[in-house]
């Protein structure tokens, strides 16, 4: 896969200079200075032939505050290049088997017990979990399980003031039978456990095929998200004039709420990587 230069960066960017960290071992240039009313990061699976500390050093060029989705051996990572890991797994289940159904729960607290303090000690502010899937399961009864498993372990995250955020999926194309597929249901469950930190992460990607409405459901969902996600509709690639979302004016909005958490971009790039990233930085910069 093609990659893009730190020269290249260099030309394309009339604020970049190159500038000098002999600690890390490595030159970086200056960050592109970013308005600062969305703060942006980059999940890394997302670019699995760029290793971590190559995303982390680009990502720090074009302006990103951190990186998303590391493992906790990976969570020190970032910190070389002066940004955040801003959402880490912890052992908070898996899509298809987390919260929803109470034997999981115990495998759920340990995960998190054991790496959650880690989040905090690396200054991640969030960690990820999931509803699990239907199986048959109904709603109602999904969401006392999964009350219970997050009444569970929200002391946990309280105590070390790290975010558990749980993910909103679709299941119409993604993940079939998903849970945690409608914002509702999502705000239902996280409403009623009642903690500064367990919210939402509101997939803007997955909410998009799900219900739309994206706009008015976050401004009045603001207080349970604790995260965004991005991803071009359709096809979870470049966000650009190929697919629906109008990103200007969604930004503005989570802007204008007073977010102050995280905006990390989950799209998988059709061209090369790292000129869609800048250009997705960019376009979210508002």
């Amino acid at each position: 896969m093609p990659k893009v230069t730190r020269r290249t960066l260099l030309k394309s960017s009339l604020t970049s200079v190159a500038i000098a960290t002999p600690s890390l071992g490595v030159a970086l240039l200056a960050p592109v200075a970013r308005k600062g009313r969305i703060h942006q990061s980059v999940c890394q699976w997302c670019y699995p032939h760029i290793p971590v500390d190559s995303l982390a050093q680009n990502a720090a060029e074009i302006g990103l505050r951190g990186i998303d989705l590391l493992q906790p051996e990976e969570y020190e990572i970032p910190r070389r290049y002066g940004l955040i890991c801003t959402m880490g797994y912890a052992g908070g289940g898996e899509i298809k088997t987390a919260l929803n159904r109470v034997e999981n729960h115990a495998a759920i607290e340990q995960g998190f017990r054991a790496n959650i303090p880690r989040a905090a000690k690396a200054g991640v502010p969030n960690v990820i979990t999931f509803s699990g899937n239907r199986y048959g399961m109904s709603d109602d009864e999904g969401a006392r399980n999964t009350i219970a498993g997050l009444n569970r372990v929200k002391k946990i995250a309280e105590d070390h003031g790290v975010t558990i955020c749980m993910e909103l999926l679709n299941s119409k194309r993604d993940h079939p039978d998903y849970m945690c597929d409608h914002t509702a249901w999502g705000v239902r469950v996280v409403a009623e456990v009642n903690s500064p930190n367990v919210k939402l992460l509101y997939d803007i990607y997955h909410m998009q095929i799900m219900e739309g409405d994206l706009i008015t459901t976050i401004r009045q969902n603001i207080q349970r998200i604790g995260h965004f996600h991005t991803g071009g509709v359709p096809g979870r690639h470049e966000l650009d004039d190929t697919q629906e979302i109008q990103w200007n004016a969604v930004m503005r909005a989570i802007a204008d709420t007073g977010f102050r958490g995280y905006v990390a971009h989950e799209f998988e790039p059709t061209g090369d990587p790292l000129t869609s990233l800048r250009k997705a930085v960019e376009l979210c910069d508002v």
